[in-house]
């Protein structure tokens, strides 16, 4: 289970540069800086935050595995991956923020780790890859 926590970390963190690029490419930058903005942190988008349901968990462990696979593949260049990871949250069925949001909160939440990381694990074992497992 140590070897899913990881790899969903990874992927977390991995995706969390494609969000923020994704994030200010559809925001435009304000004319002049604000000066309460810099002392005042920015509220979070309100889908970033609440409680993460069933759903999301089992959104989220898909995901994590994509975004794994995409990490590893040597095949894409860097400069593309962010997409491709971003594309795999949205294809799972969360947004970027949100993926990332719940990635962060997994690293905080032993509880929600352990959701995740058992949908993660029933995925792969699924899939006949699960750790441990005697096929490649």
């Amino acid at each position: 289970m140590k070897l899913i926590g990881t790899i969903l970390a990874g992927a977390t963190l991995a995706l969390a540069p494609a969000a923020m690029a994704q994030t200010m490419q559809s925001s435009p930058a304000p004319a002049t800086p604000d000066a309460s903005a810099q002392t005042t942190p920015a509220p979070a988008a309100p889908q970033a935050n609440g409680p993460v349901t069933d759903a999301e968990v089992d959104q989220f462990a898909t995901a994590a595995l994509e975004v794994e696979k995409i990490r590893k593949d040597t095949a894409t260049p860097d400069a593309d991956k962010g997409a491709k990871m971003a594309a795999a949250a949205t294809g799972a069925g969360l947004t970027a923020e949100r993926f990332n949001a719940i990635g962060q909160a997994m690293q905080s939440d032993p509880t929600l780790n352990k959701r995740i990381q058992a949908a993660a694990t029933a995925k792969l074992a699924a899939a006949g890859k699960a750790p441990g497992s005697t096929q490649p």
